[in-house]
C-alpha cells in the first residue's frame, strides 16, 4: 500500500497527522456552522413569530374597523327610517304612516249601489227605482300618536252632507274624549257600521234614536273590553235626526253602559253582549222649524208624521236596553226603544210616546263566525274556482208603536199617520271578500191606521244591494 503511494511511513505519518488536525479543523468549521445555522433558524423563527403577530393584529385593526362601518351603516339606516313615510296598500284602504306610527293618513271609503222594488203598484208613492243608497269617502288621520281625526261626507241619493267629522284624544284605553259630529252612544244598530248591517235598511228600533249630532263624549274600555262606557253632552236632535247646528241653549246628554261580561274567560257565553243606553234634554221647535221626527218603512216610505202647527215643546227622552249574542255561525241582536217628546199645537201641548223593538237573527252557511261586524269569508271569491266566498242567512222581526191616546188626533191624523207598523223580513248576504257584498232582501210591512178607509196598505218590498268597502 505504501509501496504504491510512494510514500514512506514517515511520510504518512506526516500526512495522518495533518489530516488529523485538518479534521478537528473540520469539524469546528462543521461545528460552527451549525450554530450559525441554528442561529439563522431561531432568527428566521423571531421573524416568522412577528410576522404573524403584526398580521394578527393588521386582522383585528381591519375587524374592528369593519365593525364600525357597519355600525354607522345601521345608525344612518335607522336614521333614514325614521324621517321616510311608509305608503302601504291593503285590503283595509290606504296608509300614508311615519315609520314609528305616530303620524298616519289612511284613505278608505265605501259604495252602496241599491233597488228598491215594490209589489204594491197600485200606491203611487212606491216607485221601482235604483239608488245610490250611500257614496262615502273616508278620510282618517293620527298626530302626535295619541290624536285621531275622521271626516266622512256622504253624496249618495243625490245629495251632499257631512256625516263625521270628528277628532279624538286617545288618553289611555279607558279613557278617551271625542269632540265633532258623531254618532250619539244610544241604538246598538245604529252603532253599527253601514257596511256590517244584516239587512239592506235599519229597524224600527234605530228610527227613534240619533243619527248624528255634534257634541263632546267621554268614553273608553275597561278590562279590555270587558265593559264600555260613554257619557256625552250635546246639541240634541229629533228622531234618527242628522244635526248640525241647534236652534236652543238646551243640550242633550246621552249615556251609554255595554258589558261582555264573559269575553275574557270563554264558554258558551263568550259572545254575550248586554247594555243600556239613554238621553234626556229639551227642544223647542216653531211651526217653521217644528224639531219632530217622521218615521219610514224599511222601503223608506214615510208612514208617520206629526200635523202642521206641531212643534216640539220640552222634554225630551230615551231608553234604549240591548243586547248581542253569536255563538260560532249564529248571531243574534235584540233591542227595544221608547222616545218621548212633549209638544205643543197652538194652545194645545202633550206628551207622544213612541215604543220600537226588534230582534234579528243571522246564519253563516259556510261556516264563519258570527260577530258584530260583516262575517270575513274563510274562502273568498276566486276566478279560479278555489273559493266561493261566504253565505249568510238573516231573518227579522220589528215593530213601532204611537201612543194613539196621545197623539191622536190632536197631533197626528189617523188618516195619514199610522199608529203602529210591524215588519217581518229575510234576506240572503254573499261576502266575496270582507268588503264585497252582494245582499237580496224580503221585507213585509202591515200597518195600523195611517189611511181615509182604515189601514194603510200593507209594503211588500223587495230590497237589493252591491257594496263595495274598503
Amino acid at each position: 500500500m505504501e509501496t504504491r503511494l510512494g510514500l514512506g511511513r514517515g511520510a504518512w505519518s506526516t500526512v495522518a497527522a495533518r489530516a488529523g488536525a485538518g479534521a478537528a479543523v473540520l469539524v469546528l468549521v462543521l461545528a460552527s456552522g451549525q450554530v450559525v445555522v441554528a442561529n439563522a433558524q431561531q432568527d428566521s423563527a423571531r421573524r416568522d413569530s412577528a410576522n404573524v403577530e403584526q398580521r394578527l393584529n393588521d386582522l383585528d385593526q381591519q375587524i374592528r374597523v369593519l365593525k364600525r362601518l357597519k355600525e354607522l351603516e345601521q345608525d344612518s339606516l335607522a336614521a333614514k327610517a325614521k324621517s321616510d313615510a311608509k305608503a302601504v296598500a291593503d285590503k283595509s284602504g290606504f296608509f300614508l304612516r311615519s315609520s314609528d306610527g305616530n303620524f298616519q293618513l289612511r284613505i278608505r271609503g265605501y259604495v252602496q249601489a241599491d233597488g228598491r222594488f215594490f209589489q204594491n203598484d197600485s200606491v203611487p208613492s212606491l216607485v221601482n227605482t235604483f239608488i245610490l243608497r250611500r257614496v262615502r269617502p273616508i278620510f282618517e288621520a293620527t298626530v302626535y300618536k295619541y290624536f285621531d281625526i275622521r271626516l266622512m261626507p256622504d253624496f249618495g241619493q243625490g245629495n251632499t252632507r257631512l256625516f263625521d267629522a270628528w277628532i279624538a284624544a286617545r288618553v289611555r284605553p279607558e279613557f278617551k274624549i271625542t269632540a265633532g259630529k258623531f254618532k250619539p252612544p244610544v241604538s246598538l244598530e245604529r252603532l253599527q257600521a253601514a257596511t256590517d248591517l244584516l239587512f239592506v235598511e235599519r229597524a224600527f228600533p234605530t228610527e227613534l234614536a240619533p243619527n248624528r249630532d255634534l257634541g263632546l263624549d267621554i268614553g273608553g274600555d275597561i278590562s279590555k273590553g270587558v265593559l264600555q262606557y260613554d257619557v256625552g253632552v250635546f246639541n240634541g236632535v229629533v228622531d234618527n235626526g242628522n244635526g248640525d247646528l241647534d236652534n236652543g241653549d238646551g243640550k242633550d246628554f246621552a249615556g251609554r253602559i255595554f258589558l261582555t261580561p264573559f269575553q275574557n274567560v270563554g264558554g258558551p257565553f263568550k259572545g254575550l253582549s248586554i247594555g243600556v243606553a239613554g238621553t234626556t234634554g229639551r227642544d223647542s221647535g216653531t211651526v217653521a222649524t217644528p224639531s219632530l221626527p217622521s218615521y219610514v218603512s224599511p222601503g223608506q216610505q214615510s208612514f208617520f208624521t206629526y200635523r202642521d202647527s206641531t212643534a216640539a215643546a220640552g222634554r225630551r227622552w230615551r231608553v234604549a236596553p240591548q243586547a248581542y249574542y253569536h255563538l260560532g255561525p249564529l248571531g243574534i241582536l235584540g233591542e227595544w226603544t221608547r222616545s218621548s217628546q212633549e209638544v205643543r199645537r197652538v194652545a194645545a201641548t202633550g206628551k207622544v210616546p213612541v215604543k220600537a223593538w226588534q230582534v234579528a237573527g243571522s246564519f253563516a252557511l259556510t261556516g264563519e263566525d258570527a260577530s258584530y261586524r260583516s262575517i270575513t269569508p274563510k274562502h273568498p271569491i276566486d276566478p279560479k274556482g278555489h273559493g266561493f266566498g261566504a253565505v249568510e242567512l238573516v231573518a227579522r222581526y220589528s215593530k213601532l208603536n204611537v201612543d194613539s191616546a196621545a197623539a191622536y188626533p190632536t197631533f197626528a191624523s189617523a188618516s195619514k199617520s199610522a199608529r203602529e207598523a210591524k215588519e217581518w223580513g229575510v234576506g240572503i248576504n254573499w261576502y266575496l271578500e270582507r268588503g264585497i257584498k252582494v245582499a237580496v232582501n224580503y221585507s213585509q210591512t202591515k200597518y195600523l191606521g195611517g189611511a181615509a178607509a182604515g189601514n194603510r196598505a200593507d209594503e211588500h218590498a223587495i230590497l237589493t244591494r252591491f257594496q263595495l268597502a274598503f
